[in-house]
């Protein structure tokens, strides 16, 4: 008995040595390809965070440094740009679940006429008071987007005017008001997908009527403390108390926008800032039942198709990696991308948070690709473990 005791002993440990050998592994090959993306001219800072619990994997990568030649921390937050959206997504379905709203109400139930008039006029119908919160969390709604759909009369869109007009401060009823001004609906609601940030402000709006709170308030209250999201914060809107102070300097191309008062022009659809570690401690909570109950996140997850291999739920975006890539990976990425090169991404398969950012408008395709070769990394190496 003592003998076969030690046996199993031994076996035991050497088992978890290799395992945790396989990890460190796993880990530097990961570290080599965050160095490979920062070889990219116009990547100048990049932060990634890896975390599971069931693997014992609580991994962070950071490089860069700001203009100053100041060095980057994993402490400073970034512009995460649309992974915001499931934020606002979320605190719609805090209300829902308190019952303050239910998601086939119209939205004229919850918003003024003064936001409802001249919204959505297809065909010469008004169909504003037949949108439902339901179309503007999943992007059925047939409105346009505000950011960076083309306007009727050349008037610039929300994307051109955060380079044309950089020291102002939107609110969101000006937002609404380049949809409703210069932009055309597509369809009537409820009819097909189309991608829109002007639903996104109806339903930040909606959030801000119900509660009594501004939107970054409510972010505060009932996400970013309870789950000591300590480094995130709503940009422009409220004043930034982090432990590093300041946010990664964002770039479209060669040109510096973190200090641009045009940023504003997101908000509830992408008005965050954050870090990797605070965006993994977020969608943990959210997946594990924290935040909302396991029936709310199922039908969070009533997935409808965007584009190749990616599907849309409520507030929430599926990367299906066998149909983006057709390759034989059978993983899912259920979370957001920003167009910042933001992501935030669970992978049920594998048991798998990363989130990040590469900080570059220009390299916005690296927020489905990179989180992708992360995790089949990942795969790789659990595969050669069976």
């Amino acid at each position: 008995m003592k003998l076969t005791s030690k046996v199993i002993f031994l076996w035991l440990l050497l088992t978890i040595n290799a395992g945790a050998s396989d990890l460190n592994s796993v880990q530097s090959d990961i570290h080599i390809l965050f160095e490979k993306y920062l070889l990219e001219d116009d990547i100048y800072s990049a932060s990634i965070a890896i975390f599971s619990p069931s693997k014992n994997i609580d991994w962070n990568f950071v490089a860069g440094q700001f203009r100053n030649n100041e060095k980057v921390l994993h402490t400073n937050s970034f512009h995460t740009a649309s992974v915001g959206k499931t934020f606002t997504a979320t605190a719609v379905l805090l209300l829902y679940e308190k019952g303050y709203l239910n998601l086939n109400d119209r939205i004229g139930m919850h918003l003024s006429e003064e936001v409802l008039t001249g919204l959505h006029q297809y065909k010469n119908k008004n169909y504003a008071s037949e949108i439902t919160i339901k179309q503007l969390l999943q992007h059925t709604s047939g409105l346009p987007n505000y950011f960076e759909d083309k306007t009727t009369d050349g008037a610039p869109n929300g994307m051109s005017l955060l380079f044309s007009q950089i020291k102002r401060i939107w609110s969101p009823e000006e937002l609404l008001n380049i949809s409703k001004m210069n932009m055309k609906p597509h369809f009537i609601p409820g009819t097909s997908f189309h991608y829109s940030d002007t639903g996104y402000i109806l339903l930040g709006l909606i959030v801000q009527q119900i509660s009594g709170l501004q939107l970054h308030d409510f972010f505060e209250k009932h996400i970013f403390a309870p789950l000591g999201m300590k480094n995130t914060y709503m940009h422009l809107r409220v004043e930034a108390s982090l432990v590093s102070g300041k946010m990664m300097e964002l770039y479209a191309g060669n040109t510096e926008l973190s200090t641009f008062k045009s940023l504003s022009l997101d908000w509830a659809g992408g008005g965050i800032a954050s870090t990797a570690e605070d965006l993994n401690k977020f969608q943990f909570a959210l997946h594990s039942h924290q935040l909302l109950s396991l029936d709310t996140l199922a039908m969070m997850q009533q997935w409808i198709p965007e584009s190749k291999g990616i599907y849309y739920g409520f507030g929430l975006r599926k990367v299906n990696v066998k149909e983006r890539l057709s390759s034989e990976s059978n993983l899912n990425l259920v979370g957001h991308t920003g167009s910042t090169s933001s992501f935030m991404f669970f992978c049920p398969e594998l048991d798998v948070y990363v989130s990040g950012s590469f900080n570059q408008i220009d390299q916005a395709a690296l927020s489905i690709d990179a989180p992708i070769e992360i995790l089949n990394h990942i795969r790789r190496s659990m595969k050669s473990e069976e």
